[in-house]
């Protein structure tokens, strides 16, 4: 359900304490691969266009599969024995890296490697962020659903502002990105803002490098 804030920064301005949270823009998704996202060249430009205005700014995450089933953990072998076709031992050594134009940006850009959904679990993302005094979090990538969700949720529960600009991120499946879509707007209207990427670069003008991450 979108209402007349739908396309606005409701808490003001983005400055210096804001880091772009550019989610799994990798080749494993955009080539034809068994989990191949078929409009993420569609969200690219856009997602191109904030990367290179804040270059320095901008923490690109990749997802890394596990090598193959016996060594993830838990559930995820049951997960990748499903998906076998996208452990490390199948697919080819440059799937898991970045898009070509993104990884130009690296550096300033700084890339996170995660194995789960969402950046929280391993490698402290949160405490090199807070460390620096970043507090905000404007978000693009993929999947819509999967991803960009345990990415977006566990901002908000770690306190962050969080933006999703809303034609920079994709999914696999039309019907759940829209579901999601409906759910960031109706239940967390007062720690989410969904804004397009022209919304979003008009509201953040101050580039402040910072220190790589470590």
């Amino acid at each position: 359900m979108k209402t007349e804030k739908d396309d606005e920064l409701r808490f003001g301005p983005l400055g210096r304490t804001t880091v772009h949270l550019c989610v799994d823009m990798q080749n494993l998704f955009a080539r034809e691969t068994d989990w191949h996202t078929p409009w993420m060249g569609r969200v690219l430009p856009q997602v191109e266009r904030i990367s290179r205005a804040h270059a320095a700014q901008t923490v690109f995450t990749r997802f890394i599969p596990a090598r193959n089933a016996v060594q993830a953990h838990g559930a995820w072998q049951r997960y990748y024995e499903r998906w076998s076709s996208m452990t490390l031992d199948q697919l080819d050594a440059d799937m898991a890296e970045l898009l070509p134009s993104l990884a130009e940006l690296v550096p300033p850009a700084q890339v996170f490697d995660k194995t789960h959904y969402g950046p929280w679990l391993e490698g402290d993302l949160d405490g090199q962020l807070k460390t620096r005094g970043i507090d905000t979090l404007v978000v693009t990538g993929g999947e819509t659903d999967v991803c960009v969700l345990a990415a977006v949720l566990g901002a908000v529960d770690l306190g962050y502002r969080t933006i999703l600009v809303t034609d920079a991120l994709c999914s696999s499946s039309d019907e759940t990105h829209d579901a999601m879509m409906t759910l960031y707007r109706s239940r967390y209207g007062y720690q989410i803002e969904t804004v397009s990427t022209d919304v979003m670069l008009e509201g953040w003008r101050q580039e402040h490098p910072w220190s790589d991450l470590s």
